[in-house]
């Protein structure tokens, strides 16, 4: 193999393992997807986490569960997989870092890209109004 040869491989591998540890980074772009769930992350329906109608009529108690692990298409009275994190579904500066309407019902499995190092992994919990 010629050393032009090597030199143009070797270079290309660098490139290449730079492009790799670039989708490592924990500020890259990521997609979430969110359900409607109560405190053990089993889903319900999206009606309880509407706010338009003065906090949804059906107490606290319910959350807005996100995750980059999260899919569309789990059905309610499922458990989400482990690893995601938990709002308040009335936060509506939670809801609209997230790219969320800061207000309303939000569909299950909704999946929002371009989120920005939110991550979706841990237990934290937040809440307000």
């Amino acid at each position: 193999m010629s050393s032009r040869s090597v030199a143009l491989t070797s270079t290309f591998l660098l490139l290449a393992a730079g492009g790799t540890a670039a989708c490592d980074n924990g500020d890259d772009y990521q997609d979430e997807g969110f359900y409607c769930a109560d405190e053990n992350g089993v889903i319900v329906d999206e009606d309880y986490c509407d706010d338009d109608d003065g906090g949804g009529g059906f107490g606290g108690g319910f959350f807005i569960w996100h995750s980059t692990s999260y899919r569309s298409g789990y059905p309610v009275g499922s458990r989400l997989p482990a690893g995601g994190s938990k709002f308040a579904y009335n936060d509506k500066a939670a809801r609209s870092s997230f790219g969320l309407p800061s207000s309303g019902r939000i569909s299950n499995g909704t999946v929002k890209t371009s989120v920005v190092g939110k991550g979706g992994s841990g237990s934290s919990s937040r809440s307000g109004g």
